[in-house]
């Protein structure tokens, strides 16, 4: 019997706004998205004594990336579809939560020195990740419909 679910499909590719084609920017979505969706749909039909999803946002969903918009849309309604799915799927017990990590891989193309400036020299790991999904997987059902935002406190303004 599944009783947790976390939904985690991602690209992340750079599309320029004058040069993005349509092709590139229905990927983005498609699989940011739309995958989460639909893993969610599958997860909660199989959830019979409910349940807890996790979906997987991004903490810089609401921030401008100007070369990354069809994959900041996507990130922003993950957070949507995790809210809209909290209120749909409570009378089946089933929580709803995203985990919303900020820099924890340095990709392959950065230079140690690149992802430090990158990240202010406070990268967080996997390992961060996971145990905010573990929390959520483990909650009370009561709690639904969050964003825990895991990124070091990159998001907090003053």
């Amino acid at each position: 019997m599944i009783r947790a679910n976390t939904n985690s499909a991602t690209v992340f590719d750079r599309t320029p706004f004058a040069t993005t084609t349509v092709a590139r920017y229905d990927r983005l979505p498609g699989l940011n998205l739309r995958a989460a969706f639909f893993c969610a749909q599958a997860a909660a039909a199989l959830m019979r004594r409910g349940g807890h999803i996790s979906n997987i946002g991004d903490a810089g969903a609401a921030g401008p990336r100007p070369n990354y918009i069809p994959y900041t849309l996507a990130k922003a309604g993950i957070e949507s579809l995790t809210r809209g799915l909290a209120v749909t799927l409570r009378s089946q017990r089933i929580a709803v939560n995203c985990v919303a990590p900020g820099a924890v891989l340095r990709p392959p193309r950065f230079s140690p020195a690149r992802w430090r400036k990158v990240t202010r020299g406070h990268a967080g790991s996997a390992a961060d990740v996971a145990a905010a999904v573990l929390f959520f997987a483990t909650c009370p059902r009561y709690i639904t419909g969050q964003v825990l935002k895991v990124d070091g406190g990159e998001g907090v303004t003053s």
